[in-house]
C-alpha cells in the first residue's frame, strides 16, 4: 500500500480543501497504531467487529481521511491483522511487522514506536502521532484539530484529554481537584482534564531523545466527553458500541439514510439461516425470521420499497414475499445476475443504485453489495463479503434476525 493517494473526509467524498493543505504541508506526518494479535481480555481485540467494522479500520480510515497526514504505519505481529488491513484499498497505511519480544502485554507502546524509528530512519523534525485503536471515536476532525494545535510551534507535544466534571479524592482522606468546604455548583466548576489515550503527537527527535511519547513543554488536545473510555475488556466494548451509534454513526449516517428509497436483501443465510431442511414428502422447508419481517414493514411505512433478490427460484420464497407485501421479488439470479436485477428495478424507481440499501451474505452478492449507497451482511457472512470496504457486519446471524437489526440502527434511525 503507497503512502500518498486521495483526501476523503468521513463520507468517503473528496475534501476539496486537501490539496491545498497537502501543497504547504511542510513536515512529514507519520501515524502510528499499534495493533498486537495477542489480546488477552478481548481474543482478536483490533479486528474483532465494533458497529460493523474490524475495530482497527475505524482509526484507518479516520487517519486515511485526514488530509495533514501523509503515512499511516499498523505496528503488528499478526499475519491475521495485516490481512484484513491489506485487504482494504487503503491508500497511505502500511505494515510495520514487529518482533515477538515486543508483542507481549508487558511492553510498552514506546517500545514499538522506538523499533520502528530505528528500522524506517524518518526524518529527525518528521512529526509523529501515536494512535490508539482502543478509542475508535476519535474522528478525521480530532486529529486534524490536534495536528493543527501542535502546528502552532507553542509546544513541543500534544496528549489528547476530555474534562471530567466528578470530584476526586486521595486515599488519605483529602480532596484533589476541589475545596469541600466551599462546594462549587457543577455548573461553575472548571473540571479536572483526564488523558483519554487517543492521540499524542510529537516529534521524531524528541521521542529517541526522551524515550517517551511526550516531551517538553505539553500541550493538551481537549475532546469530547464521549471519547473519554478506551476498550479494555468486553463491558468497555458493549458500552462504547452504544455510545458509537449514538454519538458518531447516528449523525454521520443522518443524510445518507434519508437518500434510502428501496431496500434489497438477500434470502439464503440473510432472511434465513441457510440451512435446507426436507419434509418425508421431499418439500423442502426454509426457517424465516418474524422479526425480519417486521422491519421490511417498518421500513414500508416510512415510505421505502423493499425487494427480495435471490439466486434460488422457489415457491415457498414466492409464498413468503406474497406474505410479507414486498414490492418487488425476483428469483433465479445468478452469475452477477443481482446486481443486473437491482439496477433493472432501480430504473423503474428512477433512482441509482446510491439510493439502495441491500444485505447479503454470500459471493453471489459481492457486486450488488460493493455498487450500492448502503451494505451490510450477516455476522456469519463469508469472509470475501466481511471485508467490501465499507460493509456494515452485524451482530446477529442469517435467520437469527440479521435483517430487522440492520434496519433498525441503520436506516430508520430519524427517518
Amino acid at each position: 500500500m503507497s503512502s500518498t493517494g486521495n483526501c476523503v473526509d468521513c463520507s468517503g467524498y473528496r475534501n476539496v480543501q486537501c490539496d491545498k493543505l497537502l501543497n504547504n504541508q511542510v513536515k512529514m506526518v507519520i501515524a502510528f497504531i499499534p495493533a498486537r494479535g495477542g489480546s488477552k481480555s478481548i481474543p482478536q481485540k483490533y479486528i474483532k467487529p465494533f458497529c460493523g467494522k474490524p475495530l482497527v479500520c475505524w482509526s484507518i480510515e479516520a487517519l486515511e481521511a485526514c488530509c495533514e497526514v501523509n503515512k499511516v504505519i499498523v505496528a503488528t505481529d499478526s499475519d491475521e491483522i495485516e490481512r484484513i488491513v491489506a485487504s482494504r484499498p487503503y491508500q497511505k497505511t502500511e505494515i510495520y511487522r514487529h518482533s515477538a519480544e515486543n508483542a507481549s502485554d508487558t511492553i510498552s507502546a514506546e517500545c514499538v514506536m522506538l523499533a520502528y524509528i530505528h528500522t524506517a530512519n524518518p526524518a529527525p523534525e518528521a512529526c509523529f502521532m501515536l494512535v490508539q485503536a482502543t478509542s475508535p471515536m476519535t474522528q478525521t476532525k480530532h486529529f486534524s484539530e490536534a495536528l493543527a494545535l501542535y502546528n502552532t510551534a507553542r509546544y513541543d507535544s500534544i496528549l489528547s484529554c476530555v474534562r471530567n466534571y466528578r470530584f476526586f479524592w486521595n486515599a488519605d482522606g483529602t480532596s484533589m481537584n476541589y475545596d469541600y468546604k466551599h462546594r462549587p455548583p457543577r455548573n461553575n466548576f472548571e473540571g479536572t482534564l483526564m488523558e483519554n489515550g487517543a492521540l499524542y503527537i510529537n516529534k521524531v527527535e524528541n521521542i529517541l531523545s526522551s524515550g517517551n511519547r511526550l516531551s517538553g513543554h505539553i500541550g493538551i488536545y481537549e475532546m469530547p466527553a464521549y471519547t473519554a473510555m478506551e476498550i479494555e475488556d468486553s463491558d468497555d466494548w458493549t458500552l462504547m458500541e452504544h455510545l458509537m451509534r449514538n454519538n458518531v454513526l447516528n449523525k454521520a449516517m443522518d443524510s445518507q439514510r434519508k437518500t434510502v428509497k428501496l431496500f434489497l436483501c438477500d434470502v439464503d443465510g440473510t432472511l434465513t439461516d441457510g440451512g435446507m431442511y426436507y419434509a418425508e414428502s421431499g418439500d423442502e422447508l426454509k426457517k424465516f425470521n418474524t422479526r425480519d419481517g417486521m422491519g421490511l414493514q417498518l421500513l414500508q411505512a416510512q415510505g421505502v420499497k423493499v425487494g427480495i433478490i435471490t439466486s434460488e427460484n422457489t415457491k415457498l420464497v414466492e409464498n413468503r414475499a406474497k406474505k410479507l407485501k414486498v414490492d418487488f421479488l425476483v428469483q433465479g439470479k445468478r452469475h452477477g445476475g443481482k446486481l443486473e436485477a437491482a439496477q433493472e428495478i432501480c430504473d423503474q424507481m428512477g433512482i441509482t443504485l446510491c439510493d439502495v440499501a441491500y444485505i447479503g451474505d454470500d459471493v453471489n452478492c459481492q457486486q450488488l453489495l460493493s455498487a450500492v449507497g448502503i451494505c451490510a451482511c450477516p455476522a456469519d457472512a463469508m469472509r470475501p463479503i466481511q471485508e467490501i470496504p465499507g460493509i456494515i457486519i452485524m451482530q446477529k446471524a442469517g435467520g437469527e434476525g440479521c435483517v430487522r437489526e440492520f434496519i433498525d440502527q441503520y436506516l430508520l434511525g430519524s427517518r
